[in-house]
C-alpha cells in the first residue's frame, strides 16, 4: 500500500480490519465546526467514486460499524490519528485542517484496499509548517477557474497548504488596459471565487506580483515605458529570450512607486491570505540605465534594499506581511536587517546539485526564509523529474536543517509555458513529500508510488517511462526559440547557452527510436491503467511526438537536410508541424485559457515557413 506523504508513524496490524459495506455512515462529532462536515463530504464523494456506495452524513457521538469523524486537541494543529479495526474507523485531528489531511490519507487507502481496510494506526503530522506550491501563470499560459481549482484539490490530497500564482500583467486590472489588452486575464471574481475554494480546503492563496523586475508587458506599453530602467527597451521586437533578462523599473522616478501602490491597492482586497509576495527578483538592469546616477551617488544594494523595505512597509501598512524572490539579497544577506520585521525571504535554487550556502548565510543572518526549489519544467516539453527530485529533495533537507518557515516549490513558464501543467504534476508531488515528511524516498521508489496513486498504473513503471523519454529533448524548447529569435536579430548580444550545437542525424535518429520505444511502452501501460487516470495519458503522447519533431527541425536548421531532396524533406516537416500543433492547441485549451497560445503558433507557423523556404 502506497501513501504520499509517509505518515510520520504506521503499525499495519491485520491485512483484514474494517469492511466499507454499502449501507454504511459518516460521522462526525459534536465537537467539530461545520468544515469538518464539508471534509466529510470529499471522503463521501471518494467512496461513491471508488464503490459506488452511497455513504450518508451525520453529527454525533461514534457508534460501532461506522466511520467517525473527531477532534482532539492534545494533537499537533495539522496532524492526525487514524485507528482501522474490524469494528469501526475512527479519525481525530488536531483541527478540521487535521481531519481534511486524514480524510486524505483514508482515500488513499481506499484507493488501493477497496471496501476492505486493513487495520492499523496512523499518527501523522508535517515537519514543515507552510508547504506551498508556486505556479507562473503570466509568461504564456492563464489556466482556467476549473483547472486552478482541480489545482486546488490536488495540492489538498498531498496534505500541501499554500498556493501563489505568479502574476506580471495577466490580472485584469481596473486602470491599465493597455497592460492586459491582448490577453486573456483573470478577473477579481475569479480571484474571489479561488481564495474561498482554497481557503475551504486550507490552501493559504497568496497573493504574488512583480513589482520591481520582470516587468516586461508593462514597461512596452506607450503609459509606462517611460518607467522603464532602459531607454527605448519599448521600441524592441518582442522576444522570449529578452523577456527573461530585461525590463527592470526606474525606481529613481518616483511615479514608479506610485504606479506599483495603484496595482497593490486594487489586487491586494482580493485575497484573505496574511501575506503578500512582492517578488523583486532579477533586477539585472538596476543602476544600468536611468538609475545610474542614482546608483553611483547611494551604490546598487542600498537602492535596491531600499526600494523592497518601501515596498513592504506600503503593505504592512495595509495589514500584509511581506514575502519577496532572495536571489538579489543572497549576495548581501545582512541587508535583510533593514527591511521591516516579519519579511519573508524566499530563497530559490535550481540545480540538483544546489549548495546550502544561501540557506545557511540568511539563516545566519536572521532572516526569515522559504527554501525554493522547482519542477523543472521550463524550457521543454516534457519537465526533467530527475533534475526536479534531486533539488527538491536537497532543497527540503536544508529548510529542516535551519528551521525554514516553509517550503514553495515552484513552476515557471521561462519561454511561453511549453509544457503541459500535468507534467509537472510528479515534482509537485515530490515537494509534498518532503515538506510534510522529512523521510528521503529513493528516486525509484516514489516515482512507483506516483505512478500508482496519481496515473492507476498497476506497473509501477508509469513514471519511469516518462522520465527517460523527457531525457531524449536533444533540442530543448530554449533552443527552439533562441534559433527563430537569432535569426530574426531580436536577441541582444550571445544567448547565456549555445543553441543548436554539436548536432548530427545519426544522434537525432538513435534519439528518436528511443523516444518511439518510450511511447510504445506508455501504450501498454495505458491498456492496464485505471480508466479514469488514462485522460492524463494523451498528453505525454502529444509531447513525445513534439520532441521528435522538434528533434529533427533542430537537426535540419543545423545540419541541412538528411536526404538529398531537401525541399521535400522540409515540406514533410512542415506538415508534420502544422498537424501537430493543431493537436497542441487543443490540449492547451483543455486547461487554459487563450493566453498566449498566439506566440506558440507563431512559433509554429514561422517554423513552417522557414521549412519550406529551405
Amino acid at each position: 500500500m502506497y501513501l504520499i506523504p509517509e505518515p510520520q508513524k504506521m503499525i499495519l496490524e491485520e491485512d483484514t480490519g474494517f469492511v466499507l459495506r454499502y449501507n454504511g455512515r459518516i460521522t462526525v462529532s459534536s465537537l467539530c465546526d461545520r468544515q469538518a462536515v464539508a471534509h466529510a463530504a470529499i471522503l463521501k464523494e471518494e467512496v461513491l467514486r471508488q464503490l459506488g456506495f452511497h455513504y450518508l452524513i451525520s453529527k454525533g457521538e461514534k457508534i460501532s460499524g461506522e466511520l467517525f469523524l473527531g477532534l482532539k486537541t492534545n494533537l499537533h494543529p495539522e496532524g492526525y490519528e487514524l485507528n482501522i479495526t474490524k469494528d469501526a474507523i475512527e479519525l481525530y485531528g488536531g483541527s478540521s485542517a487535521g481531519i481534511l489531511y486524514g480524510i486524505q490519507t483514508l482515500r488513499q487507502i481506499i484507493n488501493f484496499k477497496g471496501a476492505v481496510l486493513p487495520a492499523l494506526t496512523i499518527e501523522d503530522y508535517p515537519v514543515i509548517a507552510n508547504r506551498g506550491f508556486y505556479h507562473d501563470i503570466t509568461r504564456g499560459r492563464i489556466p482556467t477557474l476549473k483547472s486552478l481549482k482541480e489545482l486546488a484539490d490536488k495540492l489538498s490530497y498531498y496534505k500541501m497548504n499554500q498556493l501563489q500564482l505568479y502574476i506580471e500583467h495577466s490580472f485584469l486590472f481596473r486602470n491599465f488596459s493597455e497592460v492586459w489588452r491582448d490577453d486573456t486575464p483573470l478577473t477579481a471574481e475569479e480571484i474571489l471565487e479561488l481564495d474561498q475554494y482554497c481557503r475551504n480546503l486550507h490552501i493559504d492563496l497568496v497573493p504574488s506580483i512583480a513589482t520591481f523586475g520582470h516587468l516586461y508587458k508593462v514597461l512596452r506599453t506607450k503609459t509606462y515605458s517611460h518607467l522603464c530602467e532602459l531607454e527605448g527597451a519599448d521600441k524592441e521586437p518582442f522576444s522570449f529570450y529578452e523577456r527573461m533578462g530585461h525590463h527592470t523599473l526606474d525606481i529613481s522616478n518616483k511615479d514608479s512607486f506610485t504606479f506599483i501602490t495603484e496595482m497593490l491597492q486594487e489586487f491586494i482586497p482580493l485575497f484573505s491570505s496574511e501575506y503578500f509576495n512582492l517578488c523583486a527578483d532579477e533586477t539585472f538592469d538596476l543602476g544600468k540605465g536611468k538609475s545610474k546616477a542614482m546608483a553611483d551617488k547611494v551604490g546598487l544594494e542600498n537602492m535596491y534594499i531600499d526600494f523592497v523595505a518601501e515596498i513592504c512597509e506600503f503593505l504592512n501598512s495595509k495589514g500584509k506581511k511581506p514575502m519577496f524572490w532572495g536571489d538579489i539579497i543572497c549576495g548581501f544577506p545582512e541587508a535583510v536587517k533593514k527591511l521591516p520585521e516579519g519579511v519573508i525571504c524566499l530563497n530559490w535554487g535550481y540545480e540538483p546539485n544546489e549548495s546550502e550556502d544561501n540557506t545557511k548565510a540568511l539563516k545566519e543572518a536572521g532572516a526569515l526564509q522559504y527554501v525554493c526549489p522547482g519542477v523543472n519544467g521550463w524550457n521543454r516539453l516534457i519537465n526533467n523529474y530527475r533534475s526536479a527530485y534531486e533539488n527538491i529533495r536537497r532543497m527540503s533537507s536544508y529548510a529542516v536543517k535551519y528551521q525554514a518557515e516553509g517550503i514553495l516549490n515552484t513552476d515557471w513558464g521561462d519561454f511561453g509555458h511549453i509544457n503541459h501543467p500535468e507534467f509537472s504534476l510528479a515534482g509537485l508531488i515530490y515537494g509534498a513529500a518532503f515538506s510534510w515528511n522529512a523521510k528521503g524516498l529513493e528516486f525509484e521508489e516514489i516515482n512507483c508510488k506516483i505512478s500508482r496513486l496519481e496515473y492507476g498504473d498497476a506497473t509501477d513503471t508509469f513514471l519511469s517511462v516518462v522520465n527517460t523519454l523527457s531525457e531524449q529533448n536533444a533540442v530543448t524548447w530554449y533552443e527552439v526559440i533562441c534559433f527563430k529569435e537569432l535569426t530574426e536579430n531580436a536577441i541582444n548580444g550571445e544567448p547565456y547557452s549555445p543553441v543548436l550545437k554539436d548536432i548530427s542525424w545519426d544522434e537525432i535518429n538513435a534519439t528518436n527510436v528511443n523516444i518511439d520505444n518510450c511511447l510504445t511502452l506508455l501504450y501498454r501501460i495505458l491498456s492496464t491503467a485505471r480508466q479514469e487516470k488514462r485522460y492524463l495519458y494523451k498528453a505525454y503522447f502529444i509531447a513525445g511526438a513534439g520532441m521528435k519533431l522538434f528533434n529533427e527541425i533542430g537537426a535540419f536548421a543545423a545540419c541541412g537536410p538528411s536526404t538529398a531532396d531537401a525541399k521535400e524533406q522540409g515540406k514533410e516537416l512542415a506538415v508534420r508541424l502544422e498537424y501537430w500543433h493543431q493537436e497542441y492547441k487543443e490540449l492547451w485549451r483543455s486547461v487554459s485559457k487563450e493566453s498566449e497560445l498566439y506566440r506558440i503558433s507563431e512559433v509554429a507557423y514561422w517554423y513552417a515557413d522557414y521549412l519550406r523556404a529551405q
